[in-house]
This record gives C-alpha cells, structure tokens and sequence, in this order.
C-alpha cells in the first residue's frame, strides 16, 4: 500500500534555504547603510557634524573587515546554519544599541556590535549558498544571495528613510532590530546542516595554495580602489543631493529608492555576465561608477541630470558585489570559503575607508570635490583592473 504522506521537494528547500540567506545579506546591508539616508536627522539627534556621524559606517566597515576573513578560519567543523543564525542575532542587538544611543560614543559601541555581525553574515553566505544548490546553478545562487545588498538598496534604505522621516530615526533602527530577532530563527528552520566543506581544498600536487596569488591580489586591488572610492561619494549622497540640486527629503528618498531599483537589475545583469566573463564584467561597471560620479560632478545641479547620474551609478554599483565575488571565486575555487572572506573583509574595509575619506574631503573641501576625486579613483580601478594578469577574464 502506497504512502499518502508528501515529502518536501529537496530541489525546493534549498533555494528556499537561498532565499534565507537572501534576506541576510539583505538586512546586514541595510543595517550598514541606513545612516546614508538618516545622516541629517541622526546627527541633529546626536548633536554631532555629518562628518562624525558618517563615521558610524567607517567602524561598521573596520570591525566587519576584520571578521569577515577571520570567521572562517575558526569554525572548524561547526554547524553553518548556527553559526549565521547566532551572527545575524548579534545584529538584532547591534540595531537596538543604535536605536537607544545619545552620543558619539554610544553609537559606536552600537556599530562595531553591528559590524561583528555583519562581517559574519556576509562573509560566509556566498560560500554557504553555493553548497546549497547543483554547480551548474552557484552563479545564479550567488546573484541571489549577493542580490540582497543590491535589495536593501531598492527597499531597505528607501524605507528605513521613509520610516525616519515619518516617525524618527530610532523607530528606523527599532524595526530592523525587530526583524534581525525573526530571522535568527528562519536561518536555523531553514538551512539544512553545513559542516566543514567535504572537499580538501588542496591543488594537485597535495599541498594548499596561498590567497595571494597574483591575480587574486590584482582582483582585490581593484575592489579596494572601487569600493573606497563609491562608498566615499555614496555615504555622503543626501548632502550631495541637498546642495546641488537642493532636493528636499522626500525627493532624496525616492532618488534613493531610484538608485537601488537599478542597482537590483545591475545584480543580475552582472551575475549573469560575470558567470562567464567576471574581470571584464568588473572593469565594466568601474566604468560606469566612474561615469556617474563624473556627471554629478559637472551637472549635479540639474535635478534631471542628478536623476540619470544617480540611476547610472545605482546599476554600476549594484553589480560590483557579485561580479566581484564570482571573480575571485574563480581565481580561487580551491579556498571558496576562505576567498570570499578575504574578498568581504577588504570590501568592508574599503567601505570603512571610503567613509572615512569622504568625511575627509567633504568638511575640508566640499562635494564638488569629493565626486571629482571619487571618479578619479574609479579610473584609477580600471587602469589597475586592465593591466593586470587576465586571468579569468
């Protein structure tokens, strides 16, 4: 007598498991990049400049740096799935210190809390989503996974601006840290048991290749000049767009939501390109980024041109995670675990300095400035990117 009873489709349970780690990365990004579109009214809150506030990302980004490569060097034989929960409930609680905090030194506390949480987060949920699903489908799983940074672009910073505006920027932090609280839960229901990878990660010869190889170090060199030089003008945007088109909070908020609807099609566009060509894919969107920064630069003050430029910028930008991540998955598929730390560890950190930077250059110098500067650096990346070894290209 045959079985009534249905058994879940495996297929199914694990890109549910990707959708999982979707909202993880979702959340972790959102959590990080909030102040962007709270950074007036956070720090009239605070009583503290632009500046400093802005330095809530750069901590972020320093503390994350650190974690992200280190993590998977200490989990051994732990169980993933309780690893990821345990760090995005780290997260829960680094949004509710930000949440309560009256003072610079407060907020940072808040932020480093939050930055061991996302360096966790987004540096293991690459190399966990490709375990979850066939070979011939980890690029796609990647673009999704990676496609929640481009996500919390498209709604997690447009509406955790909305909610500040509406109802404060702590009710903001409030709500994230609701929901990091729900989905430490999910990611135990949800994934399957991950241990150790199966696969020694050894070259032929038996012995364990290093990471600074010299076309990984050239991929990486061109992450750090890209990355500090989007997130030097990016973390600075809503001044950006308060001075020269002197758009008012609603307008910003919707620019912004503007520039994370393109950075979603940029994610999957360049995972899709980047499956196959990833250093080209790469050094395309260096392209674009430079591209952007330059018209804001010459015609920011045109609210239509500023409108293009931020679009532009959000589909250059929105790709750069996974067209990285698949290129140095490439350059590396013997250390996939330990490369994507590597390649999120200095990510963060370039976001640390890309807001250090820019705080920099926006009190001493202004924003005219500050994106003529950050489009020369993108320049600079894609110099770097094209007279390197082509390998994987």
């Amino acid at each position: 007598m045959s079985s009534s009873v249905s058994h879940p489709d495996p297929v199914l349970s694990r890109w549910v498991a990707v959708g999982v780690l979707t909202l993880s990365t979702f959340l972790v990004v959102t959590a990080e990049m909030l102040p962007v579109g709270m950074l007036t009214p956070m720090a009239d809150g605070l009583g503290i400049s632009a500046g400093a506030t802005g330095l809530s990302l750069t901590v972020t980004g320093l503390v994350s740096a650190v974690t992200a490569p280190v993590v998977p060097r200490l989990l051994g034989d732990l169980d993933r799935r309780r690893v990821l929960a345990a760090a995005v409930a780290v997260l829960a609680i680094g949004n509710g210190l930000t949440a309560i905090a009256v003072d610079f030194g407060l907020l940072m506390i808040a932020r480093i809390v939050l930055g061991v949480g996302m360096g966790a987060v987004w540096g293991m949920a690459s190399a966990v989503a490709i375990r979850l699903v066939a070979a011939r489908d980890s690029a796609l799983a990647v673009s999704f996974t990676v496609g929640g940074v481009a996500a919390a672009s498209v709604l997690g910073v447009p509406l955790g601006t909305f909610v500040g505006n509406a109802f404060g920027w702590r009710a903001a932090f409030w709500s994230l840290a609701v929901c990091a609280s729900l989905l430490a839960p999910a990611l135990l229901l949800a994934l399957p048991e991950l241990r150790r990878p199966a696969v020694v990660e050894e070259t032929g010869t038996g012995q364990r290749r290093s990471l600074f190889r010299p076309a990984v170090v050239t991929g990486l060199a061109v992450v750090v000049l890209l990355v500090t030089a989007h997130f030097a003008a990016y973390t600075y945007v809503r001044p950006v767009l308060e001075e020269l088109p002197r758009m008012p909070a609603g307008a910003i908020a919707s620019l912004l939501l503007v520039y994370g609807f393109f950075g979603l099609i940029g994610n999957f566009v360049a995972g899709a390109a980047a499956g196959r060509r990833p250093r080209a894919t790469v050094l395309l969107l260096a392209a674009g980024i430079a591209v952007a920064l330059g018209l804001l630069a010459l015609f920011g003050a045109s609210a239509l041109i500023a409108g293009v430029a931020i679009a532009l910028w959000g589909m250059a930008y929105g790709g750069l995670s996974v067209g990285g991540q698949l290129w140095m998955t490439a350059l590396a598929p013997d250390r996939v675990e330990h490369v994507t730390g590597l390649y999120v560890g200095v990510f963060t950190g370039s976001i640390a300095l890309g807001a250090f930077a820019g705080g920099l250059v926006v009190e001493g110098a202004g924003v005219v400035l500050l994106l003529w500067s950050t489009a020369a650096l993108a320049v600079v990346s894609l110099l770097v990117g094209s007279v390197g070894r082509p390998i994987a290209a």
